[in-house]
């Protein structure tokens, strides 16, 4: 009887030890804190054709989180010298996926803003 006993406590032991190992890897696994690594390869990332869009549809205009006026974080995305003067923050903000908050963007969008940047953020 105390055999069974111990054994049912183990097993119990052992079930709860694999429960808490696998949500401390599902903490662990979280977009946050796990900054996306872009892939440059290719033509280099325009401003005005490949960065600005993305900028103005998921920050600035449609967002309204960095449109005109905004003092939100680094305030307004809406010139190309705003943009360039803060793209260290906007480069980390993306590549940790804490921005845009709200919601998110595709790995493309990620690819043309962090190689843009990488690529010296040219006004193009």
């Amino acid at each position: 009887m105390k055999n069974n006993y111990v054994r049912l406590k183990l097993k119990f032991l052992q079930t709860v030890l694999i429960v808490l190992t696998l949500v401390s890897i599902s903490f662990a696994c979280k977009k946050k804190g796990v900054d996306f690594i872009p892939d440059c390869g290719g033509a280099p990332k325009s401003f005005s054709i490949d960065v600005s869009p993305i900028i103005q549809a998921s920050c600035a205009v449609n967002s309204g989180c960095h449109g005109a006026g905004s003092n939100n974080g680094v305030g307004e995305l809406l010139t190309y010298t705003k943009i360039f003067s803060v793209r260290s923050d906007i480069r980390s903000a993306v590549a940790s996926g804490e921005m845009p908050l709200g919601g998110s963007l595709t790995n493309t969008e990620k690819n043309a803003i962090l190689c843009w940047i990488d690529g010296g953020a040219p006004n193009n």
